[in-house]
C-alpha cells in the first residue's frame, strides 16, 4: 500500500520508528526469501550449460510475490506499530462511540465483517490495511477528528470501508507480484543475453561475467521505476473507486466531496509505506503518486 503524501518537516522519533522499521523488515523478507530460493533450489538458475528459464522462473516468482504476500501478511501489525495506533476495544468518549457505531453500520451495509477500529496521534489522515476483507483495520488520525465535521469523518470512513470491500489491498499485492516478477526475471536474462556477447570469444570462464551483474543491476532498478508507476497508476484508479464507494455507502456524494475539499485546507499527514497506498491523500510526483490530486477526485465525484 504505497504513499500518503507528507509534505515535508522535520525527522521526529515516529519518523526514525519507521525508517528503522522498513529497514529492519526488508532485511528479515529478503533472508526469508532467500532461504525458500535455496530450499526450493531455484536459485541456481545460472549454470555451466547456460541459462536454465524454469529455474529462474522459480526464482522471479519466489522473490516476485514473497515479498508482496509477507508485506501484505504484516500490514495490520506494522500499521499499528509504525503509527501508534490504539484500536478501540471499549469507547471512552462519546465520539469513540460515535466512530465505532459509524464503522459498523458501513461495513455491515458494504456487506464486510466490522474491522478493527484505531485511533493514531498526527496530522489529517486516514487508512485501512489487512490481508483480509473480513478481518481489516480502519484507523483515522487524531488531526482528521479534529478538523473535519462528523459527515465528513463519515464520509472518510466510508472511503476506507469501501477500499477494504473492494479488496484493494489483495489486487494490489497480486499487481505488485506480478510486476516484481516479471522484473526479477527480465532483468537477469537481458543480463544473460549481454554478457554473453560481451564474452563470446572467451571460453576459459564459463560463469557469468560482470556484464551480467551491472546489466541485472541496472535493470532492476530502470524497470522497477516503470513497476512502481504501473502499481501507482492502479492505485490512482481505486481511489476514484473508493470515493464513489463512499458515496453510495452515505447515500450521497456531497459528504465526500465535503470532506475532500476540506482535505485540500489542511496538512495531510504522512503514514509508512506499507499502508500509504490506502490513505485518504497522497503528495507524490504525478507519474508515482499513489492518489489523484483532490481537484481531480472531487470532479470526478461531481461528474459521476
Amino acid at each position: 500500500m504505497q504513499g500518503i503524501g507528507s509534505k515535508g518537516g522535520a525527522v521526529n522519533g515516529n519518523s526514525m520508528k519507521r525508517i528503522f522499521l522498513f529497514v529492519v523488515t526488508n532485511l528479515a523478507v529478503m533472508l526469508v526469501l532467500g532461504v525458500v530460493a535455496s530450499l526450493l533450489g531455484v536459485n541456481r538458475y545460472l549454470t555451466a550449460n547456460g541459462l536454465n528459464l524454469g529455474a529462474l522462473l522459480g526464482f522471479s516468482l519466489v522473490m516476485g510475490f514473497g515479498g508482496a504476500i509477507i508485506s501484505l501478511l504484516l500490514s495490520k501489525p506494522m500499521a499499528k506499530w509504525s503509527t501508534g495506533a490504539q484500536v478501540i476495544t471499549q469507547p471512552q468518549s462519546a465520539d469513540e462511540a460515535w466512530i465505532m457505531d459509524t464503522v459498523r453500520r458501513l461495513s455491515e451495509k458494504a456487506g464486510i465483517a466490522m474491522p478493527e477500529v484505531a485511533i493514531y496521534e498526527g496530522e489529517p489522515n486516514a487508512f485501512a490495511t489487512g490481508a483480509f476483507r473480513d478481518s481489516a483495520l480502519v484507523a483515522v488520525s487524531t488531526g482528521l477528528l479534529q478538523g473535519m465535521t462528523r459527515e465528513e469523518v463519515e464520509a472518510v470512513l466510508g472511503h476506507e470501508i469501501a477500499h477494504i470491500a473492494n479488496g484493494d489491498m489483495v489486487t494490489l499485492t497480486l499487481i505488485q507480484g506480478v510486476l516484481n516478477t516479471f522484473v526479477v526475471f527480465l532483468s537477469r536474462v537481458v543480463g544473460y543475453v549481454v554478457d554473453s556477447a560481451l564474452r563470446k570469444n572467451d571460453e576459459e570462464n564459463s560463469g557469468p561475467g560482470m556484464g551480467y551483474y551491472i546489466t541485472s543491476i541496472v535493470l532492476d532498478i530502470v524497470l522497477g521505476f516503470v513497476a512502481s508507476m504501473i502499481v501507482a497508476w492502479f492505485s490512482r484508479q481505486r481511489e476514484f473507486r473508493a470515493d464513489s464507494g463512499s458515496a453510495q455507502l452515505l447515500g450521497h456524494k456531497q459528504p465526500m466531496i465535503n470532506a475532500l475539499a476540506r482535505l485540500g485546507q489542511m496538512q495531510a499527514g504522512a503514514l509508512p509505506n506499507s499502508v500509504a497506498a490506502m490513505g485518504i491523500t497522497g503528495d507524490l510526483g504525478k507519474l508515482f503518486a499513489s492518489h489523484p490530486p483532490l481537484e481531480e477526485r472531487i470532479a470526478a465525484l461531481q461528474q459521476g
